[in-house]
């Protein structure tokens, strides 16, 4: 499954009828370096905002990180992929948040204890920073995914060990990291980091819109923390 490249004729296609895909085309990528932050700070603010069961499932978040770092970068896949397919409970925005599209900060998705699929890649993508994997071998995809036989939007993670090898998935829906060809049932739209949008015929486009990513760092350094 070619991760890399991405048809923009194919984009257009997917998105008619899309809302959910359509609105993700309006994202701002702010630059995303390694996040730091004070732990006993988030787990305090956790519980005084969302109460003590936030700063429980918070502060197991924290002990996952020490656990994973020093760790090799496969390990550390394995571990936070782990963590946050255990950790929350799959469920529609609408249901979580009462709004269509919400991108959730991984506090925020650890205080509900739920999510979709976007607030699972997030929690994700933001411990493997914090835990010291490079920002350019993280992608947020935006997939078609095979559920039975209806085709739903969906985000992955996509991890890239170099620039132009095959991504291996962490995928929300299924436990196994896997690499990209073994997952027929995914078929790519367009993936994104802090270095901009990709699409097949289109050149890089600039990371310099505000939009939801922007907005979602913006809560991030609010709670404490620091990218």
């Amino acid at each position: 499954m070619p991760f890399r490249r991405f048809s923009a004729a194919g984009l257009r296609a997917l998105l008619q009828g899309a809302s959910a895909l359509a609105l993700c085309l309006g994202l701002a990528l702010a630059p995303a370096p390694a996040i730091t932050f004070d732990p006993s700070h988030l787990v305090t603010y956790a519980r005084q905002h969302y109460g003590a069961q936030a700063g429980r499932a918070v502060q197991a978040w924290q002990d996952m990180l020490r656990e994973a770092a020093g760790k090799s970068e496969q390990e550390k896949l394995r571990i936070v992929n782990q963590f946050w397919d255990q950790a929350l409970l799959e469920s529609e925005d609408i249901t979580v948040w009462g709004q269509v599209d919400y991108w959730a900060t991984p506090m925020e998705s650890l205080a509900k204890g739920a999510g979709d699929c976007e607030d699972y890649v997030i929690g994700k993508y933001f411990s493997l920073l914090y835990l010291g994997v490079a920002p350019e071998k993280l992608r947020l995809v935006y997939v078609r995914a095979m559920v039975g036989t209806q085709s739903i939007a969906h985000m992955v993670l996509g991890y890239y060990p170099q620039p132009l090898a095959e991504p291996l998935v962490l995928d929300s829906l299924i436990d196994r990291i896997q690499p990209a060809h073994l997952r027929p049932d995914l078929t790519p739209v367009f993936s994104f980091n802090a270095e901009g949008i990709y699409i097949e015929g289109s050149r890089r486009s600039s990371v310099d819109r505000i939009g939801r990513w922007r907005d979602l760092l913006t809560k991030m350094r609010a709670e404490g923390f620091q990218p």
